[in-house]
């Protein structure tokens, strides 16, 4: 399998916590629906094992799916020098089991 929203739009990068903070963006009407009770656990995950690893929740997310069984490889984008530094951190952080049970458990 490849996920083609790997980040969920952005969503999954922590940048969008609120509707105001999806005012005037590109893609704020795709991040909305991520905006509930089970998208705010996922992101208290991500910040939680971004915290144990001194990362940010972008190259978690992406290290999470790519520890995921039958994951091919996700598909994201980046639009800075920024983003895409996370992008290739991603592909060297390996997660340990209790912080991709505490994503798996934030996300079902």
């Amino acid at each position: 399998m490849i996920p083609y929203y790997s980040l969920a739009s952005g969503f999954l990068t922590g940048k969008y916590r609120s509707e105001k903070d999806l005012a005037n963006r590109a893609r704020g009407e795709f991040v909305k629906k991520y905006l509930n009770d089970r998208g705010f656990r996922i992101l208290d995950a991500l910040d939680q094992v971004a915290g144990r690893y001194h990362s940010v929740p972008a190259v978690v997310s992406l290290a999470w799916l790519i520890a995921r069984p039958g994951v091919t490889a996700p598909i994201a984008s980046a639009t800075s020098l920024d983003q895409l530094t996370d992008l290739i951190e991603a592909t060297k952080l390996t997660l340990d089991p209790s912080s991709i049970e505490l994503l798996n458990t934030a996300s079902a």
